[in-house]
């Protein structure tokens, strides 16, 4: 099959593009800009573009399939191109169901905790030798790629995103999917330049639960009420499997999970995350592993990258990146941090980045989301607002939305360098959250600051 990506440097579309590759595909890809790792990788692949750029003359007759990736737009020369010559134009998650069809469907969906909760799946099979197809939203370990595909697996376990699908496809990511079992975390507003009320945005999950094929079944969080609500209320001919957070215990630093062979220490942490763990126990049944097979091989689970990952520890200093950024997952990380290390100084660093964060009218939902942090920093770059084409918010909106008078907020990237170098980290817990990098933050001099 001949591909061709509109937009080949975004995280999924370069991993979707390079496990087409390695499936024996012909793959072509454009994009007026690509950054790393994507460039890097692409590259070892040969499958970055030799200029950037969208080049028409690359559209044709000869191609197969078009994958467009939200990052172009409708008026994206080769998306006309392919348009006038009448070639089947796939958004991502399109082409993933085409491409999955046939195959049993095991859908993740939720507001915060998808990509751990598919991690962890994913950890679990690959520890007991179970080939499965995939996509998930962070690099992990043993993994060479975030997407593989396959003909012959009878499995594909997807990240379900609510975010739009293409420029030309405005449905929500997981209603492509149509899953054969799913599972829902929890739902916490978010995207409100597309989802404008908290109601209409749990209305994509309704519509998720009700895109679940009949006869399948659906793994949900009864703790969180808005997805109690959903899978009760839902008439669908489907099984409902709800999960809590299991019992646990945290002892010198170490998280210990109640299981039925007794307390097992186990290395991710955090009530969040042993509800992820829950969730995703739930899944790996559904798929043949038992609940002694999950436990031994979530024992060895460190994590995906960039939710609650490690920079570096020396001493009694600790520091932590995480890709938090809605005010439910600020709140739960920083919760997670404080109950790891109660006993040290938690600084707690959150970099408003998305559109919904730096919105005057999504801020006060940051309401109490810093309170279990000692010392709580808030960073945001009003160039950012301004390519966002949002009004500009001050460091008054942001300290009233929070509702901390003691929050430091800094603006710019240097200043904020320079907060973190002059801080004594003995005796801290440091925890960096943001989807962005605080304009430029090298978290290798972060790591030598705790030496």
């Amino acid at each position: 099959m001949r591909v061709h990506f509109i937009a080949i440097g975004g995280s999924a579309m370069h991993n979707l593009a390079i496990a087409l590759h390695k499936k024996g595909d012909e793959v072509t890809g454009s994009d007026d800009v690509i950054f790393e790792p994507s460039k890097s990788r692409l590259d070892r692949y040969k499958l970055l573009p030799d200029t950037f750029g969208w080049y028409p003359e690359k559209i044709s007759s000869t191609l197969d399939v078009i994958i467009l990736g939200m990052h172009a737009k409708k008026d994206n020369p080769e998306l006309l191109k392919a348009q006038s010559l009448g070639l089947k134009i796939y958004s991502y998650p399109e082409f993933l169901y085409e491409q999955s069809k046939h195959k049993t469907r095991v859908v993740i969906g939720g507001s915060h905790g998808k990509t751990t909760i598919t991690s962890m799946i994913l950890h679990v099979l690959h520890y007991h030798d179970k080939e499965v197809d995939y996509m998930v939203g962070a690099q992990l370990d043993g993994f060479d790629t975030m997407v593989h595909l396959t003909a012959d697996n009878d499995f594909m376990i997807l990240e379900g995103d609510e975010y739009l699908s293409s420029p030309i496809d405005r449905r929500p990511k997981f209603h492509l999917y149509q899953p054969n079992i799913a599972l829902i975390s929890g739902i916490a507003w978010d995207h409100i330049n597309v989802f404008p009320t908290f109601e209409n945005y749990v209305s994509q999950f309704q519509v998720f639960t009700e895109k679940i094929v009949n006869g399948g079944g659906l793994v949900y969080n009864e703790e969180d009420p808005a997805v109690k609500e959903i899978a009760e209320q839902t008439e669908a001919p489907i099984r409902k499997y709800p999960y809590t957070t299991p019992a646990y215990r945290v002892e010198n630093g170490q998280t210990l999970l109640a299981t039925p062979d007794g307390d097992m220490p186990i290395a991710v942490f955090g009530a969040h995350n042993l509800s992820n763990l829950a969730g995703a126990k739930w899944i790996c049944q559904h798929m043949g592993v038992d609940e002694i097979g999950f436990y031994e091989a979530i024992a060895t689970f460190t994590g995906a990258s960039k939710r609650l990952e490690k920079i570096g520890e020396h001493g009694n200093a600790v520091a932590f990146k995480d890709f938090a950024h809605s005010p439910s997952k600020v709140a739960a990380t920083t919760k997670a941090v404080k109950e790891q290390y109660p006993d040290r100084k938690l600084i707690a660093c959150l970099e408003l980045h998305t559109y919904s964060s730096l919105t005057e009218a999504f801020l006060k939902e940051y309401k109490g989301a810093l309170d279990a942090a000692d010392t709580a920093v808030v960073f945001y770059s009003p160039s950012a607002v301004k390519i966002k084409k949002l009004e500009a918010v001050s460091a008054i909106q942001i300290k009233t939305a929070f509702q901390r008078d003691d929050l430091i907020i800094y603006t710019d990237p240097e200043a904020f360098k320079a907060y973190l170098k002059a801080q004594k980290l003995d005796n801290t817990a440091l925890l960096l959250m943001s989807s962005g990098n605080y304009g430029g933050l090298d978290f290798d001099e972060v790591k030598a600051m705790l030496s």
